[in-house]
């Protein structure tokens, strides 16, 4: 219980501190969100609100795992830690600097799509370049329920280096109301607290456990009305923390269903926009989905509540999966 209590308590922590100084801050250099005149209406109140607030559960979840870290005993684990971990990060910095580029632009537009993925695909890359060679992973494929493994060899790691990028971008896509990104990515990480404490993989516990904490820390400035946005910096250091402890817990397969709020807010783009380049028609009232509940008159609340529900009891069911292989 160590390795998950003290993380926590000490990211969540390091969290709201630093949200009581930064959100004042941002809010002084007039470094809010730009609303785009084609999103919900009234979503314009929330213009102005200070983003990068990723940088909350970034620096709280870092210190944890780098204090915690050092008492692992578990070096090979340890070593996951640090890989996991490293990838979130880099994945974080390119959210930043996609961030960054919009305040200075002073529109909702940063990075373009070429520089996006130019940046996206090297950690991923490198991440499974370092946990193959460390022996963490290997090129078989976890097919759960059935209990089966599949060997993929090199076509198993294209495979997890497009996954994560993808997953990335759909963790993105999932951040578009308060609330809704941060309190589903904080059951799936307690999920992996819960698999990581059946194996009884401390290294696993120290991660998950600060993650959750700075998410909480986060959330606490970030559920309506949010006085802070995540950002790309955010999004994408989730993104990259949830796909990269999925490969190292062999769940790859497992993310399609835990990870249900993400894909199915990355379908819904893709479905509008492939719909309307066929058609000439929108198949959703807005997209992501998440603006399509809004426009039928949900409310926030709602939309976060029905989210987490599914979340949880997906989580749930990889939980079953992943302990009985």
């Amino acid at each position: 219980m160590y390795y998950i209590v003290a993380p926590l308590v000490l990211s969540l922590v390091i969290a709201v501190l630093l949200g009581k100084i930064l959100i004042p801050f941002l809010k002084s250099k007039k470094l809010g969100q730009k609303i785009l005149d084609i999103g919900p209406r009234w979503h314009k109140s929330k213009e102005g609100t200070p983003v990068m607030g990723g940088l909350l559960f970034i620096f709280g979840s870092l210190a944890s795992v780098v204090i915690f870290g050092l008492t692992l005993e578990n070096q090979s684990g340890g070593i996951a830690v640090v890989y996991t971990y490293a990838l979130a990060l880099c994945c974080g910095i390119i959210g930043f600097f996609d961030d960054y580029a919009k305040l200075i632009k002073k529109q909702n537009e940063g990075l373009t799509v070429v520089q996006k993925f130019a940046l996206q695909f090297p950690p991923p890359i490198i991440y499974v370049v370092l946990m193959r060679y460390s022996g963490i992973i290997n090129s078989e494929l976890y097919i759960p329920f059935v209990n089966a493994n599949i060997e993929l060899g090199v076509f198993y790691y294209i495979f997890i280096v497009f996954g994560i990028v993808y997953i990335m971008n759909s963790v993105n896509l999932t951040d578009g109301i308060d609330g809704l990104c941060g309190t589903v990515t904080a059951i799936i990480t307690v999920m992996f607290i819960v698999i990581f404490y059946i194996d009884g993989n401390s290294p696993g516990l120290v991660i998950s456990g600060a993650c959750l904490g700075g998410i909480i820390g986060f959330l606490y400035f970030n559920i309506y009305p949010a006085k802070v946005f995540m950002g790309d910096t955010g999004s994408l250091f989730l993104g990259g923390i949830v796909s990269g402890i999925a490969v190292w817990l062999n769940m790859e397969l497992l993310l399609l269903l835990f990870g249900i709020v993400y894909i199915i807010e990355s379908l819904s783009v893709m479905i509008q926009v492939t719909g309307f380049k066929l058609t000439g028609k929108r198949v959703f009232k807005m997209s992501p989905i998440h603006h399509s509940f809004e426009m039928s008159g949900w409310s926030e609340f709602k939309i976060v509540s029905v989210a987490a529900s599914l979340t949880l009891f997906m989580c749930a069911v990889s939980v079953i999966a992943a302990v009985s292989r």
